[in-house]
């Protein structure tokens, strides 16, 4: 029995944990030096921010539940409202986002595969007008 499996998940193929670490490694770098979204983040050093994103997305994608495990429930909005992030913060996050998937060479299908969550996602993290 050759092939693929069905019960591949989407974690998995795509590369596992490295392919996550290279795409949000990336966004990070970008975040650091954007002078919207760096604010955004109040703790002195991205790291701790960095790892907590890395494990949300590895669980959200089928890998590990590192994420639930030591954070519980993401909700999302909740741990977001009390940043502002309008339209202008949205963008720039997902223009940072695109850099990472760019970084991480998937196919085109798995690209739009991830990039469709993460716009959409993105613009439901906004909860700030303008």
């Amino acid at each position: 029995m050759g092939g693929v499996s069905e019960a591949q998940t989407f974690y998995e193929e795509i590369g596992g944990f490295e392919t996550f670490r290279k795409i949000v490694a990336t966004f990070y770098e970008g975040v650091a030096e954007d002078e919207v979204l760096r604010p955004l983040y109040p703790e002195e050093d991205l790291g701790p921010a960095e790892e907590r994103f890395l494990l949300f997305l590895v669980q959200y994608w089928g890998g590990p539940t590192t994420y639930s495990e030591t954070r519980g429930h993401p909700r999302l909005r909740m741990r977001h409202a009390p940043f502002p992030v309008d339209s202008e913060a949205r963008d720039r996050w997902l223009k940072h986002f695109r850099a990472g998937l760019d970084a991480a060479g998937l196919t085109p299908e798995q690209d739009a595969q991830f990039w469709a969550y993460v716009t959409h996602a993105a613009t439901f993290m906004i909860n700030t007008p303008g």
